[in-house]
C-alpha cells in the first residue's frame, strides 16, 4: 500500500521528470538558459519549488554573473561596517546568518538594471591632498585594491612619466588619497595601454612628446609592506628579440590572466595599423614572448578602439578611427579557446537601434561589469563632439550570433537582435569627454573615471576649445538588495 501511495503521489502530472533527484534537476536546470528555466517552472509543483530555491539561484548568479564578481560582493560586504546606504549588501552565508540575502532578487535586479549612478570625488574642506594634474590618453587600473594611474599627455602636447596610487578602502566614497610613487617607471608616454593581469599590471607602446613611438613592455606591482603601507613598483619585461612595431593609441586586453592582446594603433608617420599581437608570459613573469596574429578576416586598421576581454577567451573590439579618419561603429570577436585565433565580426542593423545614430565612436572606455555587459563610456564622433552617455553591449547575445556567422554573407545584417541598449545616468553629471580611462573593481559594480578631454571655455588661452581634464569620479551600478 504504501509503494503504491509513493508511486501515486509521484506520478500526478504524469511525467517521469518527477521521479529525478533533486541534484540531478539542479545540474538539468544550471545548463538551460535563464528564460527555458522560469518557462519548466510553471509545469508543476515540484518544479516551481526548485526553480524558487535559493541554492538554484546561488548557482545561476555564479553561472551568469561570474563567480569572482559574486566572491567579491560577498567579501565586500562581510568586510565593511553596517551602513545606512540604500544599495547596501546583505549576504545570507555560512559566516554571516544575521545577513539577510535572496539570491534571485540579486539576480533579477542585475538583468533589470537600466541605469547607473554617479558620484563625485569631493575632498574634505581645509584638506590639502596631492591630487594627479589634468591628462588624457594616460592608463588607470585597479589592481590588489589600488587604483594606478600612469602617464599621458597634457597641456601643451606634453607627455607625463609620473605613477599614483590609491588605496580603495571601505570609505572610499567619502574620501580618496592619491599618493605619487617615487621609484623608476618607463618613460613619459600618452597613448600607451596597461592592463591588469591578476595582482599584475602590463604597460606597452605608447608616444611621447617628441612623436616617437614605443614598443616596450613593462609589468607593474602593488606590495602591502609590514607596517600596512602600500607600494608600487614598474620593471621592463624580457621579451626577445621579437616584439610588436612600435605605437601608440592602440588597444589591449588581458586573456585569461596569462596573455595580453594588443590590436592596431598609430605606427610610424603616422600611419594606422591593423595588426593583432599576443603576449605570453612565462610562469615566473619574469619573460615574455610575443606572437603574431595571423587571420582573415580582421578589424580594419584604427586607432582610439577598445579591446575587452568578455570571458576567459573571448575578446570583443569596438570602434575607433579608421585609415580616413572616420568614426567607426563596429564590433569584432576573437576567441582564443583551444588555440582556435579567428576574428569574427558581430554585424547588427544600427538603424533599428533607439538613439543609434551616436553609437559610433572613437576615445571611448569600454569596461566588462557585473551581468556580462560591456559598459561603455563617453568618446567623440566624428565631428569630435564629445560624449558623456553610457551604452551596454549584452555579451549573451554574441555567441547565438557568432554561430551563424558562416551563413551570413559581409553585407546582411543581423536584426531583432537585442545587442545594445542605452543606460541612463542618475545622479552627478560629469562633462562630455573622450580620451579618458575607466576601470572596475573586483565586483564589477564600481567603475573609477578619471581626466580626458573636455570643452573649455573658448577663453584666449585656449583657441581650439579644448582643454585636458582632472576630475575622477564614480559609476555605480546601484543594486538594492535589503529585504
Amino acid at each position: 500500500m504504501e509503494e503504491a501511495s509513493a508511486s501515486g503521489n509521484h506520478s500526478y502530472n504524469g511525467s517521469p521528470i518527477t521521479n529525478i533527484a533533486q541534484d540531478h534537476l539542479l545540474t538539468i536546470l544550471l545548463l538551460l538558459p535563464i528564460d527555458a528555466i522560469f518557462s519548466l517552472s510553471m509545469t508543476c509543483k515540484r518544479l516551481r519549488a526548485i526553480t524558487s530555491s535559493d541554492t538554484l539561484w546561488k548557482y545561476l548568479c555564479r553561472r551568469d554573473l561570474g563567480s569572482s564578481y559574486v566572491d567579491a560582493l560577498i567579501n565586500s560586504n562581510s568586510s565593511s561596517s553596517s551602513s545606512s546606504s540604500s544599495s547596501s549588501i546583505h549576504i545570507n552565508n555560512h559566516h554571516n546568518h544575521h545577513h539577510q540575502f535572496s539570491w534571485m532578487r540579486l539576480y533579477k535586479q542585475v538583468y533589470k538594471m537600466d541605469s547607473v549612478t554617479c558620484h563625485r570625488f569631493s575632498a574634505p574642506q581645509h584638506v590639502q591632498l596631492d591630487f594627479p594634474i589634468a591628462r588624457a590618453s594616460h592608463s588607470l587600473n585597479f589592481v590588489s585594491n589600488c587604483l594606478i594611474l600612469f602617464g599621458g599627455g597634457c597641456e601643451g602636447g606634453r607627455h607625463l612619466d609620473d605613477t599614483w596610487m590609491a588605496y580603495i578602502g571601505n570609505d572610499f566614497r567619502s574620501m580618496l588619497k592619491w599618493q605619487a610613487v617615487n621609484s623608476s617607471s618607463p618613460s613619459g608616454r600618452f597613448g600607451h595601454t596597461c592592463v591588469e593581469m591578476g595582482d599584475f599590471l602590463v604597460l606597452f607602446g605608447g608616444i611621447n612628446d617628441r612623436g616617437n613611438r614605443q614598443n616596450d613592455t613593462w609589468v607593474g606591482q602593488v606590495t602591502y609592506n609590514e607596517n600596512n603601507s602600500v607600494a608600487f613598483s614598474w620593471k621592463m619585461l624580457d621579451v626577445g628579440a621579437v616584439a610588436p612595431p612600435p605605437r601608440g593609441a592602440h588597444a589591449a586586453c588581458s586573456i585569461d590572466d596569462k596573455r595580453m592582446l594588443i590590436h592596431g594603433g598609430i605606427g610610424l608617420y603616422g600611419l594606422r595599423l591593423g595588426d593583432t599581437w599576443v603576449l605570453e608570459f612565462s610562469d615566473s613573469r619574469c619573460f615574455g614572448t610575443w606572437h603574431k596574429i595571423v587571420a582573415q578576416p580582421s578589424p580594419a586598421p584604427r586607432s582610439g578602439h577598445t579591446l575587452t576581454c568578455i570571458g576567459r577567451s573571448r575578446t570583443i573590439l569596438f570602434g575607433g578611427r579608421g585609415l580616413g579618419y572616420e568614426v567607426l561603429g563596429d564590433v569584432w570577436m576573437l576567441d582564443t579557446c583551444q588555440g582556435y585565433l579567428k576574428w569574427v565580426q558581430i554585424l547588427y542593423d544600427l538603424q533599428s537601434i533607439p538613439h543609434s545614430v551616436s553609437l559610433p565612436r572613437v576615445g571611448h572606455t569600454a569596461t566588462m561589469v557585473l551581468g556580462g555587459r560591456l559598459l561603455i563610456y563617453g568618446g567623440e564622433d566624428s565631428y569630435r563632439h564629445r560624449k558623456n552617455d553610457f551604452w551596454v553591449l549584452d555579451t549573451s547575445a554574441i555567441p547565438c550570433i557568432s554561430m551563424q556567422q558562416s551563413t551570413l554573407s559581409s553585407s546582411k545584417r543581423v536584426k531583432d537582435i537585442n545587442m545594445w541598449k542605452r543606460w541612463k545616468s542618475n545622479g552627478y553629471e560629469p562633462m562630455c569627454r573622450s580620451f579618458h580611462r575607466a576601470c572596475v573593481d573586483h565586483s564589477g559594480r564600481f567603475l573609477y573615471v578619471f581626466g580626458g578631454m573636455v570643452d573649455g571655455f573658448l577663453q584666449p588661452a585656449e583657441p581650439s576649445g579644448l582643454r585636458f581634464d582632472r576630475e575622477l569620479f564614480l559609476v555605480e551600478l546601484v543594486l538594492q538588495l535589503r529585504e
